[in-house]
């Protein structure tokens, strides 16, 4: 029976990828230089073909890049070895494979959070960043924007109070704000929440 990581692997291998603009996260980039984050060990959940957790490793990070495309996981770890950068990039699902309990000072996820589609599996995924990451540790999330009026298209989305609601009891958002975020899609860039969290 086919499941969730087939169709992601048919998208890898049609190159319908509308949000791999093979260059690193512009917030990301900005919230490492505004957060001097100690350097320590990095989750990038979603990680796709790689950018991220490339830019990251160079920044000094000991980075673990997962996906739940097999094809996904095949161009990231091509691209690091041929870039000369040491990561360790895993095929598997993140609320399910087992990656260590409190050893990550940082988790990264572009769009990975809003694509789950049941409150269940939501609460799941954030009880399983907190679980992953260590005390204070920093979670930064990119999620569709579902109170932005002007477009019904696009990724998932979801409004403030539905991220606060879902967050708020297990990590403290730092901030939330809304913004266009990158894509090759053509047309206008989708609105997204750029939202940082901090583990209670």
């Amino acid at each position: 029976m086919p499941g969730p990581e087939d169709g992601w692997n048919e998208r890898y291998v049609n190159g319908d990828l509308p949000w791999d603009t093979g260059c690193p996260d512009i917030y990301l980039v900005q919230m490492v230089s505004l957060w001097p984050l100690c350097r320590g060990r990095v989750l990038d959940v979603g990680c796709g073909t790689g950018t991220n957790s490339i830019w990251l490793a160079r920044q000094g990070f000991e980075v673990v890049g997962l996906d739940i495309s097999a094809e996904a996981i095949g161009i990231a770890s091509r691209r690091a070895e041929e870039q000369g950068v040491s990561c360790r990039f895993v095929n598997e699902d993140f609320l399910h494979f087992d990656v260590g309990d409190g050893e990550y000072i940082f988790l990264f996820d572009r769009g990975c959070f809003h694509s789950i589609p049941t409150e269940k599996g939501r609460r799941s995924f954030v009880a399983r960043a907190a679980q992953v990451l260590s005390p204070c540790g920093l979670w930064l999330s990119m999620i569709g924007n579902n109170d932005d009026p002007l477009s019904d298209q696009g990724p998932p989305k979801l409004s403030a109070l539905e991220i606060a609601t879902f967050m708020e009891p297990l990590f403290e958002i730092l901030h939330l704000s809304s913004c266009m975020i990158e894509s090759r899609g053509g047309g206008e860039p989708p609105r997204f929440w750029q939202c940082l969290l901090k583990k209670r």
